[in-house]
């Protein structure tokens, strides 16, 4: 077994686990997950710590090797050499008729690939033939990413999808700009590292998280190069998990200058509800310069979604990934959305009319790549920095990947009923109730919840099952990742603890997309036959 941070735990310590509480969630868990197959009662470990699903989109993955395929072949057009291992170029003139020609409607794959380029024609209105050949030769991948933010057709299309997707009927296609990235990861770090470079937020700065959260938005404002003020804001189950008026208000300061969330959240998987939106909008009339940060990954997994950039989207930047509906997180497909006419470029004007030394400095380090520095919109100057500055010319989402990206969004918008968008909640649905059913206990059906993940307190559940002198006993007695390394290292049961995402401590994470739903009434009834050993220890010590 390989070495790990429990190796010195020759048996279970709540002093010694406290060791751990400076970690990561996410690196506590890998260290659980390296010790599971040596479970004491021989289990087959089961992990539901990992938030990956355990599915796969196959039509866009099997239209992306066909459009690959007919690349080479309308290459092959121009020139072979070598034995037919190398080709030509793509040629633009006459493509969208080659291409009809070479794709065989009764195969599913090739006809996604038609309806795309039929939809781009009559619904967008886009040259067939530049549409083909864009998607060809991006397929192939012999070129550069022109214009470096984005394909030009790829953005409109990603636009069409995000759209019907995230904004509950606010028309914003033709008024977004987008910068496809390597996944929703490298968005969140361009961003912060663009919000910094332009002086929209300075060290010292206060900027409003709503928690529990993915912890990588606690973790990096704090880092030396930001050196941010967090002012929590906290969610509680007994709201479900949703903000409080109170909370909200407190974004109508404007010492706090920039407010992050992830919506739906995780790991408490509730979207935003229609009061939140209003509530964020009155903020936004009391506090103008606010900038939002808006991470909607898990989007799709809440029927009637609606987002934060749909409501206010002059201050928001929508942070959006694929990884999850369509299980491509090994393909890192991810983008950054921002409205034409944004709060981030007018805070960048400002400063650099009223500071001589920032505009110097814009001047200097954007005249490089552009004519008009301080006119550079803030989302090129992610791209630009996201390559610092003298890679700006080959900067982007390889094409490959984008192409993949727009096949994706064209699976879903080319459909009238989105079978494989149905299909995926109700995957999620049925091992959500798995679990609580294997619990026990009322499984939450309230409006909202993606079911993707859910979070439930080990005190309170102990509390439910058995009494309160109980729980009480179990949080004087034991450290709170006592709970999640007995269920490993027993019963090989890996589950993440929640307290790293903002949570209150007792809180564990459990993912419903990485398992098949037997493992989920499985890992419940692991839970209960371990809640009964903390019982018999809690008797056996209160005789």
């Amino acid at each position: 077994m390989a070495d790990t941070a429990l190796d010195k735990f020759e048996s279970i310590d709540g002093s010694k686990l406290g060791e751990l509480s400076h970690l990561s969630n996410f690196e506590v868990t890998a260290d659980f997950r390296k010790i599971a197959p040596d479970n004491l009662n021989g289990n087959e470990p089961i992990d539901v710590g990992r938030g990956n699903p355990n599915w796969i989109n196959t039509t866009a993955r099997l239209a992306q090797g066909r459009m690959v395929e007919f690349g080479i072949k309308d290459s092959e057009r121009t020139f072979t050499k070598d034995n037919g291992a190398m080709a030509g170029y793509i040629e633009m003139d006459g493509i969208e008729d080659r291409f009809k020609e070479f794709m065989n409607p009764e195969n599913p794959a090739d006809q996604l690939l038609l309806n795309t380029v039929k939809y781009a024609t009559d619904e967008l209105g886009i040259n067939g033939d530049e549409m083909v050949h864009e998607m060809a030769d991006g397929a192939i991948g012999n070129h550069y990413p022109v214009p470096s933010r984005s394909l030009v057709n790829v953005e409109k299309i990603l636009n069409k999808y995000l759209e019907k997707a995230l904004y509950r009927g606010a028309e914003l296609a033709n008024e977004t700009e987008l910068f496809p990235t390597e996944g929703g990861a490298a968005s969140m770090v361009y961003i912060f590292n663009e919000m910094k470079l332009s002086h929209i937020l300075e060290p010292g700065d206060k900027v409003a998280i709503n928690t529990p959260i993915f912890t990588p938005y606690l973790e990096i404002p704090i880092l030396k190069e930001y050196n941010l003020e967090i002012v929590p804001l906290l969610s509680s189950e007994d709201n479900d998990w949703q903000m409080t008026d109170e909370q909200l208000d407190q974004l109508k300061d404007p010492s706090i200058k920039a407010f992050f969330d992830v919506n739906p959240t995780n790991p408490a998987a509730r979207a935003f509800s229609n009061h939140a939106l209003d509530k964020i909008k009155e903020v936004v009339e009391a506090n103008p310069k606010l900038t939002i940060v808006t991470d909607d990954v898990y989007g799709t997994f809440a029927e009637g979604f609606k987002t934060i950039y749909s409501v206010v989207p002059h201050n928001t930047l929508l942070v959006y990934s694929f990884s999850k509906l369509f299980g491509v997180t090994g393909h890192r497909l991810g983008l950054t959305a921002a409205h034409k006419d944004n709060v981030f470029d007018q805070i960048i004007a400002e400063k650099t009319a009223a500071n001589p030394e920032i505009k110097a400095e814009f001047e200097d380090r954007y005249s490089k790549v552009v004519t008009d520095p301080l006119h550079m919109k803030f989302i090129d100057r992610m791209v630009a920095d996201s390559r610092a500055i003298g890679l700006y010319h080959v900067a982007g989402l390889s094409t490959p990947q984008q192409i993949m990206m727009e096949l994706l969004a064209a699976n879903n918008l080319t459909v009238g009923d989105d079978t494989y968008l149905d299909a995926s909640r109700e995957v999620v649905g049925e091992r959500y109730n798995a679990f609580w059913n294997g619990l026990g206990v009322d499984a939450d059906e309230s409006e909202g919840n993606t079911k993707y993940y859910t979070l439930i307190n080990i005190p309170t559940l102990m509390e439910k099952s058995y009494n309160k002198d109980f729980s009480d006993w179990y949080v004087k007695n034991y450290n709170y990742l006592d709970f999640s390394y007995r269920l490993v290292r027993e019963f090989g049961a890996v589950i993440m603890d929640a307290s790293s995402f903002g949570a209150n401590e007792g809180y564990v994470r459990i993912s419903l997309a990485n398992m098949p739903t037997e493992s989920y009434a499985k890992i419940a009834e692991y839970m209960k036959e371990l809640l009964a050993q903390y019982y018999a220890e809690y008797q056996k010590n209160n005789k």
